[in-house]
């Protein structure tokens, strides 16, 4: 099933041969409420018997798997700034959801304090923290479904990727073909695994244990197109009360990857979040470079013949 589709907007289901589907589901993460409780880590591994990973603190930060991988579908980024000045603005965790924060030299969030919120409060070295629960975006063009020679990647009619590990043969393919490092090998085990969006449950009528799990709602399950809409109310609601740092990333689906099924809000630039600014898909050249290919292999094949011909002369 092809993976470049041609069809209305987003009917990535459609154009992967689902005649009859429900609309395109996907994730809208708002990390301006999340307070990195890992409710949605701890409900994913259950849920789909994900191994442990460890505790593997770094010294650096509280955060203690790291980075998304093959036993970590779900990841809660903690990340630790400095607070700058005294009208550093937002960070989730600190005062009510969606309020404006400010510090003053005791690192206490005044703004949050007025509306009273008594536990707003940065640490002693006037840290501030970001934190997003990171997730597969599955992807509109999604790279990983070019490369798959066995088919276990493939798309649903929830308009998810999701891997096959009964057909995963573990080449590898997909973990440099995806743009934010997803998908991994698990390296007991040789296959690839990655979020599938509780693609058991989709198909049940539930929500994503993740997003079940989400005390905040930091986490939102539903239709794609709802989520955009509900995401941009969002952004515009928190620059109106002065957080001007909100934005959507992936959500536009004019971008290198065609727009995420899991977008987020963030209140800083992407690369802060260890995202890629500008991601595109890994795959997008690979017919042009076959088009090219195959020239060069007509005109050595030509050369071929007619050095054999001239010989034979």
């Amino acid at each position: 099933m092809s993976n470049r589709f041609s069809g209305p907007l987003d009917d990535v289901s459609g154009d992967a041969g689902h005649q009859e589907h429900p609309p395109r589901m996907g994730f809208f993460t708002d990390t301006s409420v999340c307070i990195g409780c890992k409710a949605c880590e701890v409900a994913c591994k259950e849920w789909n018997l994900v191994p442990e990973d460890g505790i593997s603190l770094s010294g650096m930060s509280y955060d203690n798997t790291q980075a998304l991988g093959a036993d970590t579908w779900r990841h809660v980024a903690f990340i630790e700034k400095p607070v700058s000045t005294a009208t550093d603005l937002g960070m989730p965790g600190m005062g009510p959801p969606g309020l404006p924060t400010a510090f003053d030299e005791s690192g206490l969030d005044v703004l949050a304090l007025a509306a009273g919120d008594s536990s707003a409060e940065s640490d002693e070295s006037g840290v501030r923290w970001l934190m997003s629960s990171d997730v597969c975006k599955h992807c509109t063009h999604a790279a990983c479904l070019d490369v798959c020679p066995t088919g276990s990647l493939f798309r649903t009619e929830f308009g998810t990727v999701v891997v096959q590990p009964d057909i995963c043969n573990g080449c590898g393919y997909c973990v440099p073909a995806c743009p934010y490092g997803v998908i991994d090998i698990r390296p007991e085990d040789g296959r690839a695994f990655k979020c599938t969006l509780c693609y058991d449950r989709l198909k049940d009528g539930g929500m994503p244990a993740c997003a079940q799990a989400c005390p905040t709602e930091s986490i939102q399950y539903g239709e794609l197109d709802e989520l955009r809409e509900r995401a941009q109310q969002r952004v515009t609601a928190l620059q109106e009360q002065g957080v001007q740092e909100a934005r959507l990333y992936g959500a536009d689906p004019t971008d290198g990857v065609g727009g995420d099924g899991a977008f987020f809000l963030l209140l800083d630039e992407p690369e802060v979040y260890g995202l890629p600014p500008d991601p595109i898909v890994t795959t997008r050249d690979i017919g042009s470079i076959w088009k090219h290919v195959g020239a060069a292999a007509g005109t050595l094949l030509a050369m071929a013949a007619a050095s054999f011909l001239g010989r034979r002369k």
